[in-house]
């Protein structure tokens, strides 16, 4: 399979095993303050969440084929936590008809000692990073606005940097398979963060 384009979805409690309809796009410094009071206007009125993850990827090569990509994921705020393993899927990008990326989506959390396991199962780590934002929600929508940072010191997420002029933004919902009326819903309320963002269904390979 080939590597699905980065993604910054939180870490949250409890296992996902369904599908994950996804819209992306990026917004400048410069502009978050103005789209963050947009999606306070939007979104339920409830104080949005903070975040910041620190995630390894990890590539486990076959004799033949693209290799098998997990992620690993842990809140940088709540060191206790569990860690989580995060699987995501082949995007579906072919239908026209439908608004949004979806993709298999499957999320578990795990012990501390994930990494290690890993490792031990034939998965290499193919690079690190940590993510800070915050995350907005309406009904069944999560809006996330993060920061991506390059780790410069392996396993040091204290030395980063960030990695561009730009906040990722990203509109998802999780739901069972077939459920294709939520791309219409995300469309919708992407419609309304114009012109300050431009949510949009990414083909990943277009970007590989």
């Amino acid at each position: 399979m080939e590597a699905p384009p980065v993604t910054v979805m939180p870490v949250t409690g409890g296992t996902i095993n369904m599908m994950e309809y996804l819209l992306q796009g990026s917004v400048l410094d410069q502009a978050l303050d103005s789209l963050l009071h947009r999606l306070r206007g939007l979104c339920d009125n409830i104080e949005p969440e903070s975040f910041a993850d620190y995630e390894l990827v990890y590539l486990l090569k076959g004799q033949q084929g693209n290799p098998f990509l997990l992620r690993a994921r842990r809140s940088m705020m709540h060191p206790t936590a569990p860690w989580h393993l995060r699987y995501l899927g082949q995007p579906e990008v072919g239908d026209k008809s439908r608004h949004a990326l979806v993709r298999n989506c499957v999320d578990v959390a795990t012990s501390h000692s994930l990494p290690e396991f890993l490792n031990e199962m034939g998965f290499r780590l193919d690079h690190e990073f940590v993510a800070k934002g915050h995350i907005f929600r309406k009904g069944a929508l999560k809006v996330v606005v993060s920061k991506l940072f390059r780790v410069l010191v392996p396993g040091n997420t204290e030395n980063t940097e960030p990695l561009s002029l730009s906040y990722l933004v990203e509109l998802s919902v999780l739901a069972p398979a077939g459920q294709d009326n939520v791309s219409e819903e995300m469309r919708n309320f992407a419609e309304q963060l114009k012109p300050l963002v431009h949510l949009e269904k990414i083909d990943p390979k277009r970007h590989m």
